[in-house]
């Protein structure tokens, strides 16, 4: 294999488990929710039994452990804010207790992620939490998703969109 292909193997590698830890995030995020426990506990458990070598077994990818306790940790440290981010974001006819709890944790974690990874770009972040939607739902619901973080990434990143907009 020459260098060039070593390298372009590596990164979409890392961009695959990046994707895996997405997903395993907002799963963690939803038994959170689901079942009360608190983020640490729920965080042990992924870590020790659930993420192994592999955790998109389709795609047989390992999570990057990293970003996926970051996104955990980072929700459950901001959780009012963030909330009161998706909130915002929802139409007059939504509250945010009416979302279904993965609904919830897709646009937690992706709140999060662009109000804390400025390193990763927002149409990044928008379109791997769409594609973790695509992974639970088949109908509107991506669609919301991808609304909803692109009118928060509007507000928290407007200079990434260039148009100085606040709120779309």
């Amino acid at each position: 294999m020459t260098q060039a292909a070593e390298s372009e193997r590596q990164k979409s590698g890392g961009s695959a488990q990046r994707s895996a830890a997405r997903l395993a995030a907002v799963q963690a995020l939803y038994q959170i929710d689901h079942s009360a426990t608190s983020s640490d506990a729920v965080l042990e458990e992924f870590l020790r039994f659930r993420l192994g070598d592999s955790f998109d077994t389709e795609n047989d990818v390992a999570p990057h452990k990293n970003l996926f306790t970051e996104i955990v940790r980072g929700v459950a440290a901001h959780g009012t804010e963030i909330d009161e981010a998706v909130g915002t974001a929802l139409s007059k006819n939504w509250t945010f207790d009416r979302l279904e709890l993965i609904l919830r944790a897709i646009l937690r974690a992706g709140v999060y992620e662009l109000e804390s990874r400025t390193d990763t770009p927002a149409r990044v972040i928008i379109t791997e939490y769409v594609d973790v939607a695509h992974a639970f739902y088949d109908g509107q619901e991506p669609g919301m998703v991808n609304g909803m973080l692109d009118r928060i990434a509007h507000s928290v990143r407007a200079d990434e969109f260039g148009d100085g907009s606040i709120g779309g």
